[in-house]
């Protein structure tokens, strides 16, 4: 690693290694050599007097210079104190701007690259819509979507997820949520399905086999929990990952599938299929995006978090 020295010009060399720097006496400085005096000097940077003493012997020992002399013109500064100032003022000036400064993000010129945690309903209803916004506004920006797994809570801690956008009802300490949407549910069958006229009554939707959305085969749901609290029941005959497929093998089967809203809006479009409502009052769900208190004050990420915002109030 660099070391940064000050090498002073009277006697032998004196080097000083930054690490051991105490950058408020060159401020101390700064104050010394504007004021001429410790009083005044103190009052400007909100010392006492004898605080400013003492970093006044500190900063002699640094340099290794008396820094003010006392004449019987007063306090002036030494040599030494005069060649510094112009170097010290400059770099206390470079530092109060890089810290002053607010981070910009332009999206019309960033190659930035996010990377969002997410689930097939995020992929369906926002995606698209966020897709089209960031080749219209971010053309150069992009974007990788990658499944929930057990890793992700740490891989947003560490920045290697930036976003989570999902159904997240238990979220850790150390990370902030936004709600995006509220939904419910509708079901879905075949245009010329045997049984299911007009309406779908509950003795229908419970007689008829179901199909399930479950990304990892567990099983069950709020329908299950729903009709269980009613005494009733119904037969799950294929649970499968993807919203897709279960849509287009609904399309050739006797099947019910019920989805969420939104994505029953996207069926719908589909010749093949009718969207209805469910029997029974199945309640919904909320869609939050969640991320890591790393990234809260990061623009770029806060102009990703709004995108997503605006797609879902219009979704």
């Amino acid at each position: 690693m660099a070391r940064y020295q000050l090498i002073s010009s009277m006697g032998p060399m004196h080097p000083v290694h930054l690490a051991s720097i105490d950058l408020n006496l060159l401020v101390v400085f700064d104050a010394l050599l504007a004021e001429g005096s410790v009083t005044r000097a103190a009052a400007r940077v909100g010392l006492s007097q004898s605080a400013m003493s003492h970093a006044l012997g500190r900063l002699r020992t640094l340099i290794d210079d008396p820094v003010l002399v006392r004449t019987p013109r007063g306090m002036i500064p030494t040599p030494r104190a005069q060649e510094l100032i112009g170097p010290i003022r400059e770099a206390l000036a470079q530092i109060e701007a890089t810290v002053a400064r607010s981070p910009r993000f332009e999206p019309a010129t960033s190659r930035r690259s996010f990377a969002v945690a997410t689930v097939d309903y995020v992929e369906l209803i926002l995606l698209p819509r966020l897709v089209h916004k960031l080749f219209a506004d971010a053309p150069f920006v992009d974007l990788i979507a990658r499944p929930y797994d057990n890793e992700m809570w740490s891989s947003m801690e560490t920045g290697k997820v930036d976003l989570a956008i999902g159904l997240l009802p238990a979220v850790p300490s150390g990370f902030y949520r936004q709600r995006l949407l509220e939904e419910h549910y509708m079901c879905v069958v075949r245009r010329n399905h045997p049984v299911v006229r007009s309406k779908l009554t509950l003795k229908t939707y419970t007689s008829l086999p179901h199909a399930l959305i479950s990304p990892r085969g567990e099983g069950g749901g709020r329908v299950d929990e729903v009709l269980a609290q009613q005494g009733l029941s119904r037969r799950v005959a294929l649970q499968i990952p993807h919203f897709l497929v279960a849509a287009h093998i609904v399309a050739q089967t006797d099947l019910v599938l019920t989805v969420p809203a939104r994505i029953a809006r996207v069926f719908a479009g589909m010749e093949a299929l009718r969207v209805m409502k469910p029997p029974v009052e199945l309640g919904g769900f909320s869609l939050d995006q969640v991320w890591h208190e790393r990234q809260a004050k990061d623009p770029a990420h806060a102009w990703l978090r709004g995108i997503f915002a605006e797609i879902a109030r219009e979704s």
